[in-house]
């Protein structure tokens, strides 16, 4: 079908706000003096529903279930990662109009603008899929469109072996963090893997737990049968109705958690969490955006700073109240791996580092000086013998 037919019955549903069935598109294609097949008919359907309610172009990359990110870099450059790096695909846009338009109607499906006014958009789709959005001028190629597939199931520890994202030994370690109740951060940079990962290990939590989660944008799948979220919300284009992190991680201290998880710590919701840490909830996790272990404290205590303690309250803080971080890394060839667990420990000076306790080695996770204290705080697992 010419482009110009397609248009002209895309305006006759638009204007009559018509669903794209078979039926209201055969009628629009009759209004245009045009009678197809029903083959013809039903492919055009499927055409104008992923234009009018799905993704448009992207929708049968999406539907793949390997893909975990789709990113449109303009109408004729659209890429995908599927685990292994980014790849570039053959789909393509009639015009950076087209992009656009297509980011506006995603945004505006949770009541979002994107517009002149408020040029990029960052929001949580109704499936879960995450979208940022940025338009001209502030895009300066054209409209950019990220999207971040939610995970399609839960991944247990025991299948995140058999990928080799941690080994068995590592495995045990992670099992017994939670089995003996330990409070942790998983830490990594960008789809490192991080909510893969904790999610898997909710899923060993006790049956008889109930676990809060606090998340920005609801990723989290535990294989759990009392697992229950909040998500914090925005503020609309009024102003109003903002529910931060912050006032979410107050409110699940009232739900009777046995395990409060905040899926993200970026602001300071990082003060709550620490307090309840330190106050009687143990068991409690998360993650946080870092380059590495070693930087997590100076995260944490920019986030602490950020909420109004002042740098030894914070330190004094996360020395009582987290046991371990458990890094994860992105290879070059895309693989998600678990680089190392550490514990913090606090020294003369009063500040936490972080202290490897096992770090990878080729496909081993092989022990480092800081076993010793994570064994002692977890008092459940051998400690595996250095290599020599």
């Amino acid at each position: 079908m010419s482009t110009p037919l397609l248009d002209r019955v895309r305006s006759r549903l638009i204007e009559g706000h018509a669903d794209a069935t078979p039926t209201r598109v055969a009628s629009a294609l009759r209004a245009e003096g045009v009678v197809l097949g029903d083959d013809a008919v039903l492919g055009l359907v499927e055409s104008l529903r992923q234009e009018l309610v799905g993704a448009g172009p992207l929708e049968p990359l999406l539907r793949t279930g390997e893909v975990t990110d789709v990113l449109v870099n303009g109408p004729k450059n659209v890429w995908i990662d599927r685990g292994n790096g980014l790849e570039r695909t053959d789909v393509v846009f009639r015009s950076d109009d087209e992009v656009r338009k297509l980011a506006q109607r995603l945004a505006s499906t949770v009541g979002r603008r994107l517009d002149d006014s408020t040029p990029f958009v960052d929001a949580r789709l109704p499936d879960g899929t995450r979208l940022h959005a940025v338009i001209p001028p502030v895009a300066v190629e054209g409209t950019l469109i990220s999207i971040r597939v939610p995970p399609r199931k839960a991944f247990t520890l025991d299948e995140l072996v058999a990928v080799g994202s941690i080994d068995a030994t590592g495995a045990q370690w992670l099992r017994s963090l939670i089995d003996q109740r330990r409070a942790f951060v998983i830490s990594g940079g960008t789809g490192s893997g991080k909510t893969t990962i904790l999610s898997a290990l909710l899923g060993l939590v006790s049956a008889d737990e109930r676990i809060v989660m606090i998340e920005d944008s609801a990723e989290l799948m535990p294989n759990h049968p009392h697992a229950v979220r909040l998500q914090s919300r925005v503020a609309n284009v009024e102003g109003a109705g903002l529910i931060t992190m912050r006032e979410l991680v107050r409110q699940a201290l009232r739900m009777r958690p046995d395990r409060i998880v905040v899926g993200e710590v970026r602001g300071a919701e990082v003060v709550e969490l620490l307090t309840a840490l330190n106050t009687g909830h143990e068991g409690g996790c998360g993650t946080v955006h870092a380059n590495s272990a070693a930087d997590v404290p100076a995260r944490l205590e920019a986030l602490g700073l950020t909420a109004g303690l002042d740098r030894l309250a914070v330190h004094a803080l996360v020395a009582a109240g987290l046991d371990a971080v458990v890094h994860l890394q992105r290879g070059s060839n895309g693989k998600r791996v678990v680089e190392g667990i550490y514990v913090l420990t606090r020294g003369a000076d009063q500040l936490v580092r972080a202290v490897p306790a096992l770090r990878r080695h080729g496909s081993q996770l092989l022990p480092e000086p800081g076993i010793r204290a994570l064994s002692d705080r977890i008092g459940a697992c051998q400690a595996p013998a250095r290599a020599q």
